[in-house]
């Protein structure tokens, strides 16, 4: 997950910083507050040891800098840290003497290395305590009253005394704000997904609130699948010459893609240059676009399925239950899924959905194995429509696929050939996005 970066990062600052001071955060701390309309200086702590692995780039102080700059905010600087305390304190530390604003993403989940809550309670002096709101969001999203929820997952409820917090619509960890004497600190969570929803609808009306920010002006945001970040940037280029005002960024999510173009000003006339710019994109890759604004591609799917009034039963082994719980996930989903089955195995799931031996012997050819799995599972829950992955099989030359067989309402059965890539708990994320998209290509 990236977006495409070419800010600077300074993670070898660290060994500089001996001399930090290790109390709380004072109003000494950070220059006094500005007046009105005068440029507010900001910095961002990226966190996650695997950034300076080396296993992924920076994601994030592109986003945010291209995002912040039109409200007339001005970054400072962007350091990367490990996953420790003491780390992400003196980073914040020594930026909050230089700046009104520091900017922390990552470290909010519920894992061992999500540790950044604690510390800049540590760092701020300020302390954490459960917030209902929050928490009963938890219990809702998992569906367990507080008493169920597991300690980690429990803990992402715990929020700044002094400040408020800002909602996550697209994960579990709510945005911290921390407000003490001196800098604000801000704790965003770290999947892009997550991050940037968030920035976009909490933390800029935050901003204008807070130290009077300018307007965001406007924005266009189209959401892709099956096609690469590289691939769109290159059609892009070929067909379109974007305007030296707009600004553009881009984030991506296995084979989910988000392009976001950007005016500096809100006026009839801008939001009409993006809507044209949104005609000019569609005709060169339309089939590949599905949301135009927020909409997730599992949303899409569901409500595709509701648009046509029909429900999809799931029969899958290689995906693991993963598409049905893609599609649970959202509020329209959760309506179109008429039922699930999932196992290890075909033979397995044959005899879940109630398959008889007579008529799955052991080797069915896996082509004929996922259309008996789709119209058993059908037949088991009334739906006119099912989905059914088999198991993973090898191609000759080495590369790997399942087989599909999908049901729609008044349509025939069908197979495809789905190819498999990577391994992993990445690799069925993929898998999963295939999935959806071939449902999304096939309700259209």
């Amino acid at each position: 997950m990236a977006v495409r970066s070419t800010a600077f990062c300074w993670s070898g600052l660290l060994s500089l910083l001996c001399v930090l001071r290790v109390g709380p955060l004072s109003a000494a701390d950070a220059p006094p507050a500005a007046p009105a309309g005068e440029r507010i200086d900001y910095a961002i702590v990226v966190t996650g040891e695997e950034l300076l692995w080396g296993a992924y780039p920076d994601a994030h102080t592109c986003y945010l800098t291209r995002t912040l700059r039109p409200l007339g905010l001005h970054c400072i600087g962007s350091m990367t840290v490990d996953d420790r305390r003491a780390d992400i304190q003196q980073a914040v530390r020594f930026f909050a003497e230089k700046a009104k604003l520091v900017i922390v993403t990552g470290g909010l989940g519920p894992t061992t290395n999500d540790v950044t809550r604690e510390a800049l309670a540590e760092c701020t002096g300020i302390e954490l305590r459960e917030h209902p709101d929050v928490l009963g969001e938890l219990e809702r999203r998992f569906r367990a009253g507080r008493d169920e929820l597991r300690a980690n997952i429990r803990r992402q409820a715990r929020l700044p005394t002094r400040g408020t917090y800002l909602k996550n619509a697209n994960g579990t960890a709510a945005g911290l704000v921390f407000e003490p004497d001196g800098a604000v600190v801000v704790a965003l969570p770290g999947p892009p997904r997550e991050l940037q929803p968030m920035v976009r609808d909490e933390l800029v009306p935050y901003l204008s609130r807070r130290f009077g920010t300018r307007s965001p002006g406007c924005s266009l945001t189209l959401r892709f699948v099956g096609l690469g970040q590289s691939q769109i940037e290159q059609t892009l280029k070929q067909h379109i010459t974007l305007p030296p005002d707009v600004i553009e960024f881009s984030s991506f999510e296995g084979t989910r893609v988000d392009f976001t173009f950007l005016l500096p000003n809100d006026t009839e006339q801008d939001r009409a240059r993006l809507e044209k710019l949104k005609h000019e994109i569609f005709t060169h890759l339309g089939e590949n676009i599905y949301a135009d604004d927020q909409t997730t591609l599992e949303e899409h799917v569901a409500k595709l399925l509701s648009n046509r009034s029909a429900t999809l039963t799931l029969a899958e082994v290689h995906s693991g239950g993963s598409l049905a719980a893609a599609l649970s996930g959202s509020p329209s989903g959760r309506r179109v899924l008429a039922g699930s089955f999932s196992a290890p195995s075909t033979q397995q799931l044959a005899r879940l959905v109630r398959l008889p031996e007579e008529k799955f012997p052991k080797h069915t050819p896996s082509t004929q194995q996922v259309e008996l799995l789709a119209a058993a599972a059908a037949n088991l829950t009334g739906s006119a429509g099912a989905m059914a992955v088999g198991e993973a099989q090898q191609e000759p030359g080495g590369s790997r696929y399942v087989d599909v067989a999908l049901k729609l309402p008044a349509s025939r059965m069908e197979h495809q050939r789905v190819g498999l890539r990577g391994s992993g708990e990445q690799a069925r994320l993929t898998l999963t996005t295939q999935l959806l998209d071939l449902l999304r290509r096939r309700l259209k």
